[in-house]
């Protein structure tokens, strides 16, 4: 018996070939389950006690040759294959590649700091989870304000208050903090507030703030820089700004742009005026200057901030906001020309 397995491994071992249907012939003949390994095994029984340990080496060697043989022609027959996948036919189309796109809101945003950069605004972030100081106090919201009201708060944790941001004029504060005038920001980012979720609201969106401080800043400078902005972003010159109140700016005011009155949609996104309203500015309130150690006697400054998705809702016609959150790939591939 140990001489049929001892020709059985020269056999193995002269055993050569470059085809997998007669390479598997070979494997189902030795290592099958009703392959002659396996009967040799069972003869191990019947080989008296002396020859045991002889026999037992034998049948590992041939196990061992018949599966090194295996590996060898199959990693042989493989590498051939992939370099006749790789080298065989080069007259045949590459492979597609399926390139991602940005996402709407990334898109605007980059549009927006592209737009301010180029007059000299640098870009300023902050944390998301915000303390009351830079959320609210600094902001001229003092504890019973009620301006507080129309900010509904998503609060982690009371006493003390850390809350997620509700705006980011949070940014400009720690800015403020840490840089004197002149100082030129725009703090673009991710903000929240508890409102009812609708295809023109969402408890979660995205706010770019500009912030300009410097001595002898005036109304004039404010309105100029935001008709260079929305000329360059929209492609409109013509802009009104309606009073309005916020807690932080003094006096204030609602911008609108005249998006005007050439299609159906127009006339839907500004109820048939032809005037759109795109965000909120004014003259930085002295309480809020006073409270980053900036003498308000002799700095004054600017501060505007405007809303990405609804933004973004108009430069590409996208009618429900919800769209942005949902992550279906179908909505997000539209923009791959725009990547």
């Amino acid at each position: 018996m140990i001489d049929k397995i001892k020709e059985l491994i020269g056999e193995a071992e002269a055993f050569t070939t470059d085809n997998k249907d007669t390479l598997d012939t070979f494997r189902i003949k030795f290592i099958s389950k009703k392959g002659l390994i396996n009967e040799i095994f069972a003869e191990f029984k019947n080989v008296p006690n002396d020859q045991k340990k002889e026999f037992g080496q034998a049948i590992n060697s041939l196990k061992n040759a018949v599966e090194g043989k295996i590996k060898l022609i199959q990693d042989t027959l493989e590498s051939k294959e992939e370099s006749i996948g790789i080298f065989g036919d080069l007259t045949r189309p590459g492979t597609p590649i399926n390139i991602g796109s940005r996402h709407p809101i990334s898109l605007v945003k980059n549009q927006v700091i592209d737009v301010f950069s180029n007059i000299g605004f640098n870009v300023s972030e902050g944390p998301e989870i915000e303390d009351d100081w830079h959320n609210f106090e600094a902001l001229n919201f003092p504890a019973h304000h009620p301006a507080r009201d129309m900010q509904d708060t998503f609060f982690v944790q009371m006493n003390p208050d850390y809350l997620l941001r509700t705006h980011t004029s949070s940014v400009q504060v720690r800015y403020m903090e840490n840089n004197q005038p002149p100082i030129r920001t725009i703090s673009p980012g991710r903000v929240f507030r508890n409102e009812a979720i609708s295809s023109r609201s969402h408890c979660i969106f995205h706010q770019v703030e500009g912030l300009y401080i410097d001595k002898d800043v005036s109304f004039a400078d404010l309105k100029q820089t935001l008709l260079y902005f929305t000329k360059e972003m929209f492609g409109k010159s013509k802009i009104r700004l309606r009073p309005s109140y916020f807690p932080f700016t003094e006096p204030s005011a609602e911008v609108d742009v005249y998006w005007g009155l050439k299609t159906e949609t127009d006339y839907r996104i500004t109820k048939g005026t032809g005037w759109l309203e795109i965000m909120g500015c004014g003259m930085v309130d002295p309480n809020v200057l006073k409270a980053s150690n900036i003498n308000p006697d002799e700095y004054s400054g600017f501060a505007f901030g405007m809303g990405l998705e609804r933004m973004a809702m108009l430069l590409y016609q996208i009618g429900d906001i919800r769209m942005y959150f949902e992550n279906d790939v179908r909505f997000l591939e539209q923009f791959k020309s725009n990547f």
